[in-house]
């Protein structure tokens, strides 16, 4: 088998599953039907890029259809990054701006006939549009991070985390196209296809990953309120801000509300009957703390006790007693917090 014929072969295997994990997300009950469906729909156009691999097309139309579904794909993934991170988040008709650039260039393609200028006008705008949103994805991740540690007590580092893998992977993946272009065809041709062969092995990974993280994980679509603001600078403590906190903490000691594994800024403030923007400023700037840092010491405070007098429990027993819902977030927020795993912790 020639090298050209196991990328012809790997590429099918790619669209196939990539076809049968949209079929899947598709129709699979799910509480998060738009971020299966945007998924999907990436997956569906990524697939019709791909079967260009194996499949030489000649109708000048379909030829233009499938070179410009590139132009697609970035802006469903950004789509779908935004759907994972805020539960609330609602296609409109202003994302159909999306594809304003794919429906230009399929008319110019088909005006041109895919003539050189236009098809070397499309590689500019394909590379232009490709890092513009890979920007976007980037502002998105991180502004999504600053709201769930201000507001939100669960863990929701670990879609953080994973979108964010999974970006970078897009952008090691880009690489593999950028040297590719900078290849002579002609005089490096075996390096070309080496490369080529590199760059398919290297899809068939990342999306095999990608899809088997996000059946994996379902907590990874939560999501969190797109609706919400990062805070802005507050104003010195004054009296009334220390009668609070003082406050803040006697209700904390008292009724112990971070034994809820849900715990959100929301549900604090109505605990303690102050104004939500009012308590964020107290915990994240005036007490210096991000809400998720602030009510993850309560419940690794009660974690030590636990594993110090209660010997018989074992850690997953601890962890779900105190607040937490998941294994990693409770080691990953134990250690930041006493440098040591929960196991060193109790054998000292």
């Amino acid at each position: 088998m020639t090298i050209t014929e196991l990328i012809n072969d790997i590429g099918k295997i790619i669209v196939f599953l990539m076809v049968l994990m949209s079929i899947f997300l598709v129709t699979v009950k799910s509480t998060k039907k738009l971020s299966n469906y945007l998924f999907a729909a990436f997956l569906l156009v990524t697939a019709f890029d791909l079967s260009g691999m194996f499949i030489s097309i000649q109708n000048s139309t379909l030829k233009s259809l499938k070179i410009t579904s590139v132009l697609l794909q970035m802006p469903l993934y950004y789509l779908y990054v935004q759907s994972v991170c805020y539960f609330n988040f609602k296609l409109e008709t202003k994302h159909l701006l999306h594809t304003l650039l794919f429906l230009g260039v399929f008319i110019l393609f088909i005006a041109t006939s895919i003539s050189d200028k236009s098809y070397s006008m499309y590689q500019i705008i394909t590379k232009m549009q490709y890092y513009s949103y890979i920007i976007a994805v980037f502002f998105t991740l991180n502004h999504f991070k600053k709201l769930y540690q201000e507001n939100y007590s669960a863990n929701h580092y670990n879609t953080y985390k994973w979108l964010l893998q999974i970006t970078i992977l897009f952008l090691i993946g880009s690489c593999f196209v950028l040297l590719r272009d900078f290849i002579p065809s002609k005089q490096n041709k075996l390096l070309l296809t080496s490369l080529n062969l590199l760059t398919s092995i290297f899809a068939l990974f990342v999306i095999c990953w990608f899809v088997l993280k996000a059946l994996n994980k379902p907590s990874l679509f939560l999501g969190i309120d797109k609706n919400l603001t990062p805070l802005r600078p507050a104003k010195k403590l004054n009296i009334e801000s220390e009668q609070a906190i003082q406050r803040l903490s006697e209700y904390m000691t008292a009724e112990r509300p971070y034994l809820d594994p849900e715990l959100s800024l929301q549900k604090l403030a109505l605990g303690i009957s102050l104004p939500e923007k009012q308590l964020s400023l107290l915990i994240n700037q005036q007490i210096g703390k991000h809400f998720f840092d602030y009510i993850n010491e309560f419940r690794i405070n009660d974690a030590k006790v636990l594993l110090k007098e209660q010997p018989n429990l074992t850690v997953l027993e601890i962890l779900y007693e105190i607040g937490f819902n998941s294994k990693s977030s409770f080691y990953t927020a134990f250690k930041k917090q006493t440098y040591q795993t929960p196991t060193a912790y109790r054998k000292s």
